[in-house]
């Protein structure tokens, strides 16, 4: 069986993920990968067949994604070249991670794309919502990569073909302890704005994974360093606890280990508005931003905060299985060409 796996290169979620679920992959065929998207700072270590710009969405610096640089550095005009070149045809399945290349090129071709991803989660109708809908932000989830299938992962499982989260064999292995630090994984503030908030509660030992700057440096208690996959993987092992964006796969492996969690959902993205409100939910602390207002919160957060319990399984090459069987019986595998 050939099989096409496209991969969201926005963020550092879905690839975190790619690493457990392509050699699950590999025991059903031959695996093609293809990653679109320029906000990515891991490197996967398996050969990947196609770069490509896709569509990104661009950090800004103050808690949010920049909607202006999105939209200027969207090229329609390459994006659609890109997805009239793609060879969806040649392969028996293309599993989608919320890319829109393959997605796009699979609509057009009129072939089946299989949606394997958070945000198939957090669409679906018995998953938690916010209070307020962004209709702009539910119609670019809805639409931003189109399947004709869903399996997706979430905090909880909401539903069927919703499944825990996938945690990496690499957090998995971790040696857990509490230490005297706290990790942060905030992308979309910059590290001036990071270090003024922080640097009030002076006796905290703050560890902070930076997408601004590309060397570690220590200033009052804050340590700032470019983001690297395993210095942060073991940092939050050895956190007191984590504060980061509102995303999935960093708060799924912090409750993953036990540490208490505090989330701040990025503006203009609403995918991190649904995962916040699942994460209240299950008595996670969130807060809107980082404004004056909220500092007793995280004052009483780092004081007070409690460990959420979870049961995350290893179940990824179950649910491989499990989708590749189902797709194999039901004939939705393309046709060998000729």
């Amino acid at each position: 069986m050939k099989i096409l796996y496209a991969i969201q290169g926005t963020g550092n979620g879905h690839l975190s993920r790619a690493m457990d679920v392509i050699p699950c992959l590999k025991l059903h065929g031959d695996v093609d990968i293809l990653i679109s998207g320029t906000q990515a700072d891991l490197i996967l270590p398996f050969p990947v067949k196609y770069k490509m710009r896709g569509l990104s969405f661009i950090f800004g610096k103050s808690g949010g994604v920049n909607l202006w640089k999105t939209f200027v550095k969207s090229n329609i005009r390459k994006l659609s070249k890109e997805i009239n070149a793609l060879p969806v045809e040649k392969y028996d399945l293309v599993i989608n991670d919320f890319e829109p290349v393959s997605a796009w090129s699979c609509y057009f071709k009129d072939i089946p794309c299989i949606g394997l991803s958070h945000q198939a989660a957090v669409m679906a109708e018995k998953s938690p919502k916010t209070e307020n809908v962004d209709m702009m932000g539910k119609l670019i989830l809805k639409n931003y990569a189109p399947n004709t299938s869903q399996y997706g992962f979430h905090f909880e499982p909401y539903d069927k073909n919703i499944y825990t989260p996938v945690i990496r064999n690499q957090v998995r292995d971790q040696e857990v302890e509490n230490g005297d630090h706290y990790t942060v994984y905030l992308p979309s503030y910059d590290d001036k704005r990071l270090i003024s908030k922080l640097s009030q509660f002076k006796d905290i030992k703050w560890d902070v994974f930076s997408k601004h700057n590309k060397k570690i440096f220590r200033t009052k208690n804050i340590t700032i360093q470019p983001i690297n996959n395993e210095r942060f993987v073991k940092s939050m092992a050895q956190s007191a606890g984590v504060l980061c964006g509102a995303g999935f796969e960093t708060p799924a492996e912090a409750l993953y280990m036990k540490k208490k969690l505090l989330v701040i959902p990025m503006r203009n993205q609403y995918e991190q508005h649904l995962n916040a409100a699942a994460l209240k939910l299950m008595g996670v602390q969130v807060i809107k931003n980082l404004k004056p207002k909220n500092d007793m919160i995280i004052r009483n957060w780092l004081e007070n905060g409690k460990i959420v319990e979870v049961n995350y399984p290893n179940n990824t090459q179950h649910i491989i299985d499990q989708l590749i069987e189902t797709y194999i019986s039901k004939n939705y595998l393309l046709s060998l060409p000729g």
